[in-house]
């Protein structure tokens, strides 16, 4: 039997009822890193995003009406109502409506493809494997980076990624973020993802159930439930997407609709100006903007949310070239795990998906 205290699923629900396994993000550490550590960043002093010393002209004329699309539950997305509420959509002229988009991946690239929105955020291994279906959507900036963690109980004599041989990990999706991120980790450490580890789905409030019962031994997740649960039940995290070469990829992305840039390039410059400034904000100001998040995350103090946002790699943006470079990071990696096919040019692949808004 576990080491940690017995819960029974009334309590995990009563725990995080109201919050949602895409929520939030980063625990474990104790401070985000400094954003003179982060490439793309200024420094704590400017706030500015990446890029931020370009000259950016607001759209002329009237206010620039756009739809953004964005889980109103994720705190990992936070720049979105930060730029509202402190006005760096104004600053840019336009004029943001928001749609609150909880949907599969698939629907959320029609959604943008087709012109029922204009912009979103998201994570770049939820998005990566469906864009290859060529869904007019071109991915411009990263948002943040960190946001995936691998907990296991008190006391477990699993210490590190090599110790998973013959384990088995529970997930909230199969096909998720998390879990293959943490096949990409596992793969890299040698550790064979597909056939020395196995991998079980269940509700996120169930996952230290789980681990109580033995059903699994470790578990992947992010923030708030993550948070709520290593704390609640001592868990101890072995793992996550802020260390080695992954502290400097972005976790969370901004995609366009492809016309909007095609169309309007001032307005696609604008829009995701707004959106890496506002993320550059909340990394300096992590108690404000817990406390603007409060609304959308009623069962957790703003105090919490502001923690959160501290632990999360919000001090890195990547844009650009740089930017290119994290997703042919990526591509290479979903390859090594079977996700995208060995065949696949991860270089030619970047150049399709992304686009550089900011050269000159």
């Amino acid at each position: 039997m576990s080491t940690f205290s017995r819960i029974s699923r009334r309590a995990a629900l009563t725990s995080l009822t109201g919050l949602t396994a895409a929520a939030f993000l980063p625990g474990g550490r104790t401070s985000a890193r400094a954003a003179d550590e982060m490439p793309g960043m200024g420094s704590h002093d400017t706030c500015a995003g990446a890029e931020g010393s370009t000259d950016i002209a607001p759209p002329a004329g009237p206010p620039r009406k756009l739809t953004v699309a964005w889980n109103e539950t994720a705190l990992c997305v936070a720049a979105i109502p930060v730029a509202r509420e402190k006005g760096f959509f104004a600053r840019y002229n336009l004029d943001v409506d928001y749609v609150n988009f909880g949907g599969a991946t698939d629907q959320l690239l029609e959604a943008l493809s087709t012109g029922k929105a204009d912009a979103a955020p998201g994570m770049a291994l939820r998005w990566l494997k469906p864009l290859q279906q060529g869904f007019d959507v071109k991915l411009v900036g990263g948002l943040h980076a960190g946001c995936m963690y691998m907990l296991v109980p008190p006391g477990s004599a699993i210490r590190q990624l090599t110790d998973l041989r013959g384990k088995t990990v529970g997930v909230t999706d199969i096909g998720g973020p998390d879990r293959n991120f943490f096949g990409i980790r596992l793969k890299q450490a040698g550790v064979d993802p597909e056939t020395e580890v196995q991998w079980r789905q269940y509700p996120a409030d169930l996952l230290p159930l789980a681990l109580q019962r033995g059903d699994v031994q470790v578990i992947t997740d992010s923030d708030p439930f993550t948070y709520v649960q290593k704390r609640q039940f001592g868990l101890v995290e072995i793992d996550n997407n802020m260390k080695d070469a992954w502290a400097h990829a972005a976790c969370c992305v901004i995609g366009l609709r492809g016309s909007l840039i095609r169309n309007e390039p001032q307005v696609a410059v604008a829009v995701t100006r707004a959106i890496l400034d506002a993320g550059a904000w909340l990394a300096c100001n992590p108690d404000e903007a817990g406390r603007i998040f409060k609304p959308y995350a009623p069962r957790v103090s703003a105090e919490d949310l502001a923690q959160m946002i501290r632990i999360e790699g919000h001090h890195h943006q990547s844009v650009g070239p740089k930017f290119h470079d994290e997703i042919v990071q990526y591509a290479n990696a979903l390859k090594d795990i079977g996700v995208f096919r060995p065949s696949l040019d991860s270089a030619r692949y970047a150049n399709r998906v992304t686009q550089d808004l900011f050269s000159t």
